[in-house]
């Protein structure tokens, strides 16, 4: 049997969520190769073809993957798949958007954001805004799987030696193109892969206060996070979101600042190593998940806290 790993990257580096990915095929214990799409994209190639596992890369570098449209890469996929048992990608925006197109176009059930492999056939994943894991068994011939990248371990990257194939198969849906995207340039590490996050929410209050927990991240070489309710109202951007509707994070440290600690957003972040928790409400349901809770006004204890750094 073989699994096929979906490789996240943006055409020039391979995001390193992708190694979580193969951590999981790897426990699933079938041959591993690796899908790079993309325009431009050998460098993530190359890398992908160092990832300690994967025997075998396939590149598809046309300008029609330059931005992977999900309604290109879906049919890719689909055309590459035939002879694989499971297909898995990370479960980012980019997995979430695409992988559900293979799954309706095999006609298989998905199995979403897995945090346990049991079996090849079984795994483990979080339901009720991660409240309960459910144990899934699929009787499915091809599993088609996206990874919480935050529970499986990175394996090494730098010790494989993989072939690498070009492919031919170009795929363009006349239905869709790709207009503009926004990116915000920062310096601050990517908060998927982040060791510190440091997190606001609705008690920051405004956007020009939220500079407050940037300055006290960038002492800490740390990423920038916020709750749903601080980017609903204008605090932060959508891509900085952590929660069930969000990022999932579990950094080593995460600081959580004026954030309440409603259940969608512990989803995403109580597998935290450490959490530390500032709010001036000792009720706030933040501190029950917390292994450290700091009682007071935010705007008297991160100047503080940063000035000590």
């Amino acid at each position: 049997m073989k699994t096929l790993i979906i490789a996240e990257h943006d055409n020039l580096h391979l995001n390193p969520i992708t190694l979580n990915t193969v951590q999981a095929a790897a426990q699933i214990g079938n041959e591993i190769h690796v899908l790079v799409a993309g325009y431009g994209c050998q460098a993530v190639a190359q890398a992908a073809a160092k990832i300690h596992g994967v025997t075998q890369v396939f590149v598809a570098d046309n300008e029609a993957y330059a931005h992977q449209l999900a309604e290109n890469v879906a049919p890719l996929i689909v055309e590459v798949a035939q002879s694989y048992s499971h297909i898995l990608a990370p479960a980012t925006t980019q997995g979430k958007n695409v992988l559900p197109r293979v799954a309706a176009l095999y006609d298989v059930a998905q199995i979403s954001d897995i945090i346990a492999v049991v079996s090849a056939d079984t795994f483990k994943r979080p339901i009720y805004a991660g409240n309960a894991i459910a144990t899934v068994k699929s009787e499915d011939c091809l599993k088609v799987i996206t990874v919480r990248g935050s529970s499986f371990a990175p394996v090494e990257s730098g010790s494989g030696n993989a072939s690498i194939e070009p492919l031919s198969q170009v795929f363009k849906s006349d239905k869709v193109s790709f207009v503009r995207e926004q990116l915000e340039k920062t310096a601050r590490p990517e908060l998927n892969a982040a060791r510190i996050v440091v997190s606001g929410g609705r008690g920051v209050g405004s956007r020009e206060n939220f500079a407050l927990l940037e300055q006290l991240a960038d002492k800490l070489g740390a990423a920038v996070g916020a709750s749903r309710a601080a980017v609903d109202s204008g605090y932060a951007q959508n891509d900085l979101q952590v929660g069930q509707t969000g990022k999932i994070v579990a950094p080593d440290l995460y600081i959580a600042v004026g954030i309440s600690g409603a259940i969608q957003h512990l989803a995403g972040m109580k597998e935290s190593k450490i959490i530390v928790a500032i709010n001036k409400d000792d009720e706030s349901p933040i501190f029950q998940v917390a292994d450290y809770g700091l009682v007071g006004d935010l705007f008297d204890v991160l100047p503080e806290l940063t000035s000590k750094i």
